[in-house]
């Protein structure tokens, strides 16, 4: 099955503030049907790169089998660590960068690694979202779960 996911993270330019991420999944069922699922959580303490690896997570563990997936962000943290292989480096280093300086956010790559494990993903850097319709709804989420208006119970997928 072929998933697209939109994902945008925010900490409302502060790193000790309430933020936020969005993050919005198209699929079709079986039936051809097109669905859209969209999910976002707010109230995390956090640095914006750590709002765009979680808006990644959520997406990536929402789907309830293996799927072909596009996934789309504004992050280049988190898009350059698959498309440049800087991951299999870390891994390889003990999560380590240049001289001993430890790799930042681990738990949660970590935790992104292993919910990619059962998909083939495909990440996708959007400069400044470059006009993509849904990564704008996926920054309006973000903004939304940082100010704790637009929350959505992320219930997994019905048919991905």
């Amino acid at each position: 099955m072929k998933v697209t996911i939109y994902t945008d993270g925010s900490a409302r330019g502060n790193p000790d503030g309430p933020g936020g991420y969005g993050t919005v999944i198209h699929y079709v069922d079986p039936k051809g049907q097109l669905h859209v699922k969209e999910l976002s959580g707010g109230y995390e303490r956090t640095t914006n790169n750590r709002m765009e690896l979680m808006a990644a997570i959520a997406g990536l563990e929402a789907l309830n089998r293996p799927c072909e997936i596009e996934l789309y962000s504004d992050s280049q943290y988190l898009v350059k660590a698959f498309n440049e292989h800087w991951l299999d480096g870390w891994i390889k280093k003990g999560w380590k960068r240049g001289k001993n300086e430890p790799v930042k956010n681990v738990d949660l790559w970590k935790r992104l690694l292993e919910a990619k494990k059962p998909h083939q993903v495909t990440f996708h850097w959007v400069k400044g979202h470059a006009g993509h319709e849904m990564n704008e709804r996926c920054d309006f989420l973000a903004t939304s779960a940082a100010d704790g208006t637009d929350l959505k119970k992320d219930e997994g997928l019905e048919y991905a």
